[in-house]
Order: C-alpha cells, then sequence, then structure tokens
C-alpha cells in the first residue's frame, strides 16, 4: 500500500482549535441532553451556527462547486470535534454523505443549497444496513414519481430533501423527492442514540426528479457511502477520545481509601489499554481519511479496516467511562450514557465490524 502521512498539519490543527472553540460555546454536555428530553431544538440552531460562522456544510465539496475544496482528512478533523461533543447536527449524512453522492453524480442544481447549508438532504438508506455493495432497494420510480418506504433512514426529520435510491424497469436509480412534497411521510422512531435520530419514511406517489441511472447511479451512491464510514470511523475516533480524557480526568479527582482512585493499578492498566487501542484507532481512522479521496481498492481496504475497528473501540471507551465513573456514570446527569448510546449506535451504521471484515476478506481473496 502507498505510505501516507497520518500526522496532523498545521491546518488541520488550526481547524481544530476553531471548531473546538465554536462547539464549546454552543453545544455543551447539558444542551444535548435535552435532546434525550425531548427538545431537539438544538440540532437546528447548531446546524445555523456552523452554517453561518465556519461554513462547515461545503467543507469537503470542489471548489468549482461553491465548497471549501478541503480534502477529506481535513473533513475528518471536524468529525472527530464532532464526535467529542456529540453534536445532534446532520453533518455526517448532509455534508459528507450527501453532498458526495450529488458531486459524484453531477447533480450540481441540488447540490448548491448543500453547500451553502440553507437546505439538508439525506441518502434514503436504513443507516443499520447501508453497507456498500450490500444495499438493498425497495424503492419503485415511474417516469415522475416514487413508490415504497425505507426504515431508520438517520436525519430525515432534519431534511429538506430526499436522495432516493430506486429501481426502474429494474435499473437502478438516484431520485431527488422534496420531502414537503405530497406523498412523502416522515415518522420519528424511538431511538437509542437520541442525537442521531432515524427516521421511518413512506412515499406513496410523490413527485421525483431522476439524478442519475445505472452504473452512474451505483457508483454515486457507493461513494457517498463509502465517504460516509470513513469520517464516521474519525467521529467514533472523537466519541473514544473523549470518554479516555474524562475519565482520566475522574479517576485522579475521585478518592477511595484515601487515595485517587487512578493511583491503583488495576485502573492504570485498564486505562493503559485504553489509551493504545484509542491510538489505533487514531491510526486506522487516519489512514481511511487520508486514502478515501483517491477511490479504489486501498482506499476500499482503509475503510474497512477503519470501521471494523473504530466502532468497537469507541464502544469499549464508552463502556469503561461508564464503568470507571462508578455510580455517577450509571446517572442521567452525567454525560457518559449519551456517548455510550452513541457508540453502540454507530458500531451498526454504514456496516457492522462483521461485515467491513467480510469485504475486507473479499478485498484480498480471504
Amino acid at each position: 500500500m502507498t505510505p501516507v502521512d497520518l500526522t496532523y498539519t498545521d491546518t488541520e490543527d488550526a481547524l481544530r482549535d476553531s471548531v473546538r472553540a465554536l462547539l464549546a460555546a454552543h453545544c455543551p454536555p447539558a444542551r444535548v441532553s435535552m435532546i434525550c428530553d425531548g427538545d431537539a431544538s438544538l440540532a437546528t440552531e447548531l446546524w445555523q451556527i456552523v452554517t453561518s460562522a465556519m461554513d462547515l456544510p461545503g467543507l469537503g465539496v470542489a471548489d468549482a462547486l461553491g465548497g471549501g475544496g478541503a480534502a477529506a482528512r481535513e473533513v475528518a478533523v471536524v468529525m472527530e470535534e464532532l464526535g467529542r461533543v456529540i453534536a445532534p447536527i446532520p453533518f455526517l449524512t448532509s455534508a459528507v454523505i450527501a453532498t458526495k453522492v450529488l458531486a459524484s453524480c453531477g447533480a450540481n442544481a441540488q447540490l448548491g443549497s448543500l453547500v451553502d447549508g440553507s437546505r439538508v438532504a439525506v441518502l434514503c438508506a436504513p443507516w443499520t444496513g447501508a453497507s456498500g455493495s450490500e444495499l438493498n432497494v425497495s424503492i419503485v420510480a415511474s417516469s415522475a414519481s416514487v413508490e415504497g418506504s425505507v426504515r431508520s433512514v438517520a436525519d430525515a426529520q432534519l431534511a429538506s430533501i430526499l436522495l432516493v435510491p430506486a429501481t426502474r424497469d429494474d435499473i437502478l436509480t438516484l431520485q431527488a423527492v422534496e420531502v414537503n412534497a405530497t406523498g412523502v411521510n416522515v415518522t420519528a422512531r424511538q431511538c437509542l442514540d437520541m442525537t442521531r435520530r432515524a427516521c421511518d419514511i413512506d412515499l406513496t406517489g410523490a413527485s421525483a426528479v431522476e439524478l442519475a441511472r445505472g452504473q452512474a447511479a451505483s457508483d454515486a451512491i457507493q461513494a457517498g457511502i463509502q465517504h460516509g464510514a470513513a469520517m464516521l470511523a474519525s467521529e467514533q475516533l472523537g466519541v473514544a477520545q473523549w470518554c479516555l480524557e474524562e475519565t482520566v480526568a475522574y479517576v485522579k479527582q475521585r478518592h477511595q481509601f484515601g487515595r485517587p482512585i487512578g493511583s491503583f493499578q488495576a485502573i492504570k492498566h485498564r486505562l493503559a489499554r485504553l489509551w493504545i487501542a484509542v491510538e489505533s484507532a487514531r491510526a486506522a481512522a487516519r489512514n481511511a481519511a487520508v486514502l478515501v479521496d483517491a477511490g479504489g481498492p486501498e482506499a476500499a481496504t482503509s475503510v474497512a479496516i477503519a470501521q471494523s475497528f473504530c466502532s468497537d473501540v469507541a464502544v469499549l471507551a464508552a463502556e469503561e467511562c461508564v464503568q470507571l465513573h462508578g455510580g455517577i456514570g450509571m446517572t442521567w446527569e452525567h454525560s457518559a450514557h449519551l456517548y455510550l448510546k452513541r457508540a453502540k449506535a454507530n458500531q451498526v451504521a454504514l456496516g457492522t465490524p462483521a461485515q467491513h471484515r467480510s469485504a475486507l476478506a473479499q478485498l484480498h481473496g480471504l
């Protein structure tokens, strides 16, 4: 494989500082906790803030298309920071996956409103089942409408455009459907992770515009899912990093038997093993972020490795965070449960670790 530089550049560090400062001011854990109590206003408010303050929705879109022209490795830095605060915004679903799908099939008319953040689009594929070539399409398209249903579409409640994979005359197509069109019904589901809510979508003769068909549609959808999986690994890294840092800080100040609990050997060993896992996840996530732009077998391999590894590390870090915080870690008031829920939900998003390991084996003839 091609040697890659996994270190962060000065530009990436500056981007991280800016995003972290913005999120610290507008997305503290106490406000994110309100999402779980049924108040989802933070999602819309925060999306408007990141749109106006930093133009993040178009960060990874080419300059020629009106975007920021950033490479995937820079977008991955943003994903790390969003993961650290489990930000309830549709950055991954709209600014990464949907924009990649539209750019890949040349649908520039729809892309413009996503770049400036004025609209949100989501790919209508099950969040827990969209894993590259295993994507199942259950929507049927006619000349100007679509019919069918999709379950568990992430962030659909925040979307204004649905990118719908649909078959027409047994050929795969990609259709654009307005959420407010007649015949579109979006129903929010009760989810483990309330900060990235999934919805069921029912389409009954809804008006649609065909964006691509055949191989062009398939390639665009696969490109969006692959980029999404690569960036999800960086989000998982951000979740794990927060859990590690928060736990280390807690065991230094929590005393038992007259000593900080972090001074006990058993705690030291658990956190040392977790640190190794998180740093290994960083290498895997960074490798995927660097290679995914080029596409091809190396990109597919790096994404499969990153997803199969980072998914489990994020869950491990969140579990350790809950357990090593003791009683307070089990409470609703502490943020640990939010990170565990995001980590568990992400573990089955855009392909499970087992599915990615299976894809990796197929790529290398194992």
